[in-house]
């Protein structure tokens, strides 16, 4: 399971939680000591705190409009959805034109699961009149709400896209012409065009599509498919095409969602099929409150090289990953994994290996329009047996940075540059390359 999977889980709720927030901040009341030291801690990201001072007082100084609206951002932030609808329509009692505590109150009647409530509420911001660029991320948000309300029926979403960049390893191979091979001469051996690294110019076209059915209260089968076809300018050898395919259920108790998906991918290169991957993934994902999750995962997949054999294996993965969401709808996750990859064939343990992975990213909102993001993630692997070629157990340490901006260029449409860096240190030279990747992408939803 990917960890940049989990950032989904929160995208709903961390756009209708700060979509707002700057933009349509309304003037607040002069704060007396109570409520300064409650903003004060809000704003440090301390909800819990926050909540403790204000919630003693809440028989005395309901009815104060910045009291109540305090207190509702800290019961929200605290999971306590309830409280935080009572004290925020409070507000809305006094200030019915409070669009921020319109806002917050709209994400509170999300979370108690009364979405048709929610998007009543948004909307009623929107009639309030709010900038263009605000209003169209509204019309998402209430879309999405609208999905969620939905849970009920079948639904369906899919996507296209085009992306265009420059790669400057293609193949992932050796940054040099020529590597010593000990196993084979000590002599330096000149690398083959096909063997060193390729840089090109590349196309890809990619679409998906995916399909939820609920089949009793809490319980849906899901399943979609998804795929690319990369094509390269001068060195078509190298074109790469992928297929995935998943089926699976998911189950919702309270805070605990469960996820089993069977999964089926297909590598091709060159239009020749290359590889194939089915296996199983299960999931546990805990929402502790509106802005805190953790899961734990286990993967399994049988590997299947359709002109290597040798390298057939079986993969297993196992993991677990903790994802923060901040007030300003900032999100960030870390995740912590081990690998293990076991090669069928006998005597070529060389191939075999075991490892352990982190991986750690985040995504903020720079306007209603605009997302950044990044991710950092390093991988250890340690191979079970010495290399014939180079006469030593191959180590591997690979890292990788990803960082990026989504641009919503109008409802559906998004626009997506992103550079990708990666290096792969190894202690066997033919493993031993590094990689940069610019690329942008057009997407449309549906």
């Amino acid at each position: 399971m990917r960890a940049p999977a989990l950032i989904q889980q929160f995208r709903l709720r961390a756009g209708l939680a700060a979509v707002l927030l700057l933009a349509l901040q309304m003037p607040l009341a002069q704060a007396d000591t109570l409520t300064d030291q409650a903003r004060l801690l809000l704003d440090a990201g301390k909800p819990v705190q926050a909540f403790a001072l204000l919630e003693p007082q809440e028989s005395n100084r309901a009815g104060e409009p910045y009291y109540d609206f305090l207190l509702g951002l800290a019961a929200l932030d605290v999971g306590q959805n309830t409280r935080a609808v009572f004290a925020l329509e409070r507000v809305l009692a006094v200030e019915p034109n409070h669009v921020r505590a319109r806002a917050e109150i709209a994400r509170a009647y999300l979370a108690l699961g009364e979405t048709d409530t929610a998007r009543k509420e948004f909307e009623t911001v929107q009639k309030l009149g709010v900038p263009a660029d605000v209003s169209l991320t509204l019309e998402r948000y209430i879309s999405a709400a609208r999905q969620v309300q939905n849970q009920s029926k079948t639904t369906s979403n899919g996507y296209l896209e085009l992306t265009l960049g420059y790669d400057t390893n293609l193949n992932l191979g050796p940054n040099r012409n020529s590597v010593v091979i000990p196993g084979l001469s000590p002599l330096p051996a000149t690398l083959s065009k096909d063997s060193k690294a390729n840089a090109d110019y590349f196309a890809q076209l990619g679409g998906g599509f995916n399909v939820r059915v609920p089949v009793a209260p809490g319980i849906a089968v899901l399943a979609g498919v998804s795929g690319t076809d990369r094509f390269n300018g001068r060195t078509d050898r190298f074109d790469l095409g992928n297929i995935d395919a998943n089926v699976g259920v998911v189950v919702s108790q309270g805070k605990n969602v469960y996820t089993l998906m069977g999964q089926s991918n297909h590598i091709s290169v060159d239009e020749e099929r290359f590889r194939m991957a089915n296996g199983l993934t299960a999931q546990w994902q805990h929402n502790y409150d509106a802005r805190n999750q953790i899961s734990v995962y286990g993967q399994y997949s049988n590997l299947q090289y359709l002109t290597q054999s040798v390298r057939d294996a079986d993969r297993w993965v196992a993991g677990a990953a903790y994802a923060h969401m901040w007030r300003d709808s900032a999100v960030g996750y870390g995740s912590a994994y081990l690998v293990s990859e076991k090669v069928h064939a006998a005597n070529v343990d060389y191939l075999s290996f075991d490892g352990v992975g982190l991986r750690f990213g985040a995504r903020a909102s720079l306007g209603a329009k605009t997302t950044l993001f990044g991710s950092l993630s390093g991988e250890f692997r340690q191979y079970d047996a010495v290399d014939p070629s180079f006469l030593v157990k191959r180590r591997d340490a690979q890292y990788s940075m990803l960082l990026g901006a989504s641009y919503a260029v109008e409802k559906d449409w998004t626009l997506t540059p992103q550079l990708s860096l990666g290096l792969n240190d190894s202690n066997t030279a033919l493993n031993d390359y590094h990689r940069e990747m610019v690329s942008v992408t057009i997407r449309r939803e549906f």
